[in-house]
């Protein structure tokens, strides 16, 4: 154990004393505290105006209902053909953060939207028939439906104005006011969605990031001969497993501080974000903690993978050839459940959380947005712990077998093969 430490030890200080290591982890944390701090000494209503709405009176949220739209800089063009359209206010009350104008002929409204591409022309033929103008359609373009239901209310109110019909009435009949009080006896899933998706992000980033470093380190031993010193000194195993340890230490160093200040600054200044970022920073605790578990066994299983890969090549240049599988593999993973995150109580995502290759994001995304069991927590993390250390085995083996092993990258199936002809 002692030499197990003394290399354990040497491993990590390879990590912390390394200049990128330590001025990325310092600047990313240093920047992101400030950054949390910034709404408390910085008024950021105007830049994060309507964003959120607890915050505002009744009166301000009346005024928006009813705006005129003469502040903002995307302007509607009307051009009526029809006359139809005998009072533009009634227009303006559709689009709150538009304004409206009206062209003086077909033409000019073509022209000025060409010439200010924010704009959006409709040319009115009839009360149900409309052209609609626009230089570049956005995929979120919406103005063109706003402009069917104004059409649509304005059918009504003619045809009520028409046939002697008090149309105040008729619409307090057909469209009363219902109350929904929402009450959210499990999990809110839109609510939880993005922290959700962030986790899953940053999980796959680490283990590609440091299982590539860790593959990356074992390579360079073998590149620069250093691997046949410490083999004579020390058992492989004890090499193996101090490397990677060290590794998914460094990893957790990393990470814990920088999460670790995000959320901790947020905390102090949550009020004066008035709950902007709570989708995304208000993670609860237990989802933190399933997060820190699947997501350590997990890192723990691909990084042992990668230590085993990065033994069956002798030039770093070959190492994107010996982890390609691998990589392809929690690729694979990362947009299954990203992808699965809108249903996470699916049958893919069950059958996911308890597979040791992509429990690690799988379950903890169940915890935060679906339902699920204790029980199928314990069995899904019984089930990566043991698979991890199966692999942590495997991995060393391969790493002792591949250590002395020089010239092309050994494939991996020839590295199994040898392994069961050891036997």
């Amino acid at each position: 154990m002692k030499k197990f430490g003394v290399i354990f030890q040497f491993e990590l200080m390879n990590y912390i004393k390394n200049k990128s290591y330590m001025v990325t982890t310092i600047i990313v944390a240093v920047l992101a505290g400030i950054i949390m701090f910034v709404p408390s000494f910085f008024d950021l209503g105007g830049l994060f105006a309507g964003s959120s709405s607890s915050d505002r009176s009744d009166s301000e949220q009346t005024a928006d209902d009813t705006g005129s739209g003469e502040e903002s800089d995307s302007i509607v063009l009307i051009y009526d053909k029809s006359g139809a359209v005998t009072d533009v206010s009634f227009i303006q009350s559709f689009y709150t953060d538009d304004k409206i104008e009206m062209a003086d002929s077909e033409k000019e409204l073509i022209e000025q939207v060409e010439s200010d591409k924010a704009a959006a022309g409709f040319v009115i033929n009839s009360l149900s028939d409309f052209d609609y103008y626009v230089f570049n359609q956005s995929m979120l373009d919406s103005k063109q439906t706003t402009f069917s239901q104004a059409m649509t209310v304005l059918n009504q109110m003619v045809y009520c104005q028409e046939n002697g019909i008090d149309y105040a009435e008729i619409s307090a009949a057909f469209s009363p006011h219902i109350e929904c009080h929402e009450n959210v006896l499990g999990k809110d899933m839109s609510s939880n969605y993005w922290y959700c998706y962030g986790l899953v992000i940053i999980i796959f980033m680490i283990i590609i990031m440091y299982g590539v470093m860790v593959a990356t380190s074992v390579t360079q031993e073998k590149s620069n001969r250093t691997i046949e010193v410490l083999v004579t000194s020390a058992d492989t195993n004890m090499l193996f497993f101090a490397k990677v340890l060290a590794g998914a230490l460094a990893a957790l160093f990393q990470t814990g501080i920088i999460l670790g200040v995000i959320l901790i600054t947020y905390k102090i200044n949550q009020s004066a974000w008035g709950g902007m970022l709570d989708m995304i920073l208000d993670i609860p605790g237990n989802v933190l903690v399933t997060f820190a578990f699947f997501g350590l066994g997990g890192f723990l299983f691909y990084t042992f993978i990668y230590g085993a890969m990065g033994a069956l090549v002798s030039k770093t240049e070959d190492i994107n050839k010996s982890a390609g599988g691998i990589q392809m593999v929690i690729m694979i993973v990362y947009i299954i459940t990203l992808v699965s995150l809108m249903n996470v109580d699916g049958i893919v995502v069950k059958i996911a959380s308890f597979l040791p290759i992509s429990s690690y994001s799988a379950m903890f995304a169940r915890v935060a947005m679906g339902t699920v069991s204790i029980w199928e927590i314990i069995v899904s993390f019984v089930i990566l712990a043991v698979s991890t250390v199966g692999v942590g085995i495997i991995g060393a083996k391969i790493y002792r077998m591949g250590t002395l092993r020089y010239g092309n990258p050994i494939k991996l199936t020839n590295a199994i093969k040898s392994l069961k002809h050891s036997k």
